[in-house]
């Protein structure tokens, strides 16, 4: 395993952003159904879609079972690893912090595409460290995110609007995204997130043999 300083001069080296690959960001609202976006096409990816690779996050949360699969740390554990560059880009949100592994820069230098759920305020990070990153906003009308997450039993109908509010504005600043819809069946949606992936591994394909 190398050195802390080691690592660090080898990342200093790196030309940025990274040219070869795609990375799909994909961001959204509470109650959207990113997970489960990303989840079907996930359990759909065949041989011919090897070049595609879902990015475990790093999460200073315990794993219940009910939300994504991720890698838990503490938060001591979070900002040791943080130190040490074992991350390609790590942030905090909602009290917690999330770290994307330094080994996506090997799958997107190698020409293939990254897909992680992230936060939107962290695209533009992404955009400086990779030179292709497809931004895919996962949303829902508003009465079915208020419904979803209302059933959620954490907050009022009317916090819950008034959040949805913000978020609505924040989703609107994401410049280039491709926007989701959620609102209806999960099949459709999950369909285009596929056709996106399909496009992006192409596109990888021809420019890493340019």
């Amino acid at each position: 395993m190398r050195s802390s300083a080691t690592l660090e001069r080898v990342i200093d080296e790196q030309d940025f952003p990274i040219r070869h690959g795609v990375f799909i960001a994909v961001a959204g609202p509470s109650g959207a159904g990113k997970d489960s976006v990303m989840d079907y096409a996930r359990q759909r990816l065949g041989p011919q879609d090897s070049d595609v690779t879902f990015v475990r996050r790093v999460i200073t949360r315990e794993m219940d079972g009910a939300g994504e699969a991720h890698d838990c740390l503490t938060r001591a554990s979070f900002d040791e690893a943080e130190s040490k560059g074992a991350f390609a880009v790590s942030w905090e949100a909602n009290g917690l912090k999330y770290g994307l592994p330094a080994s996506v820069d090997g799958i997107v230098r190698e020409g293939h595409v990254a897909v992680a759920n992230v936060s939107r305020a962290v695209i533009p990070l992404l955009r400086e460290r990779y030179g292709n990153v497809i931004a895919v906003i996962v949303t829902a009308s508003r009465d079915v995110l208020a419904e979803r997450l209302s059933s959620r039993g954490r907050e009022t109908r009317e916090e819950v609007l008034a959040r949805l509010e913000r978020a609505h504005a924040k989703e609107l600043a994401v410049e280039d995204a491709t926007i989701i819809d959620n609102s209806g069946t999960l099949e459709e949606a999950g369909e285009k997130f596929q056709d996106i992936l399909r496009r992006a591994a192409a596109w990888s394909a021809v420019s890493d043999s340019v």
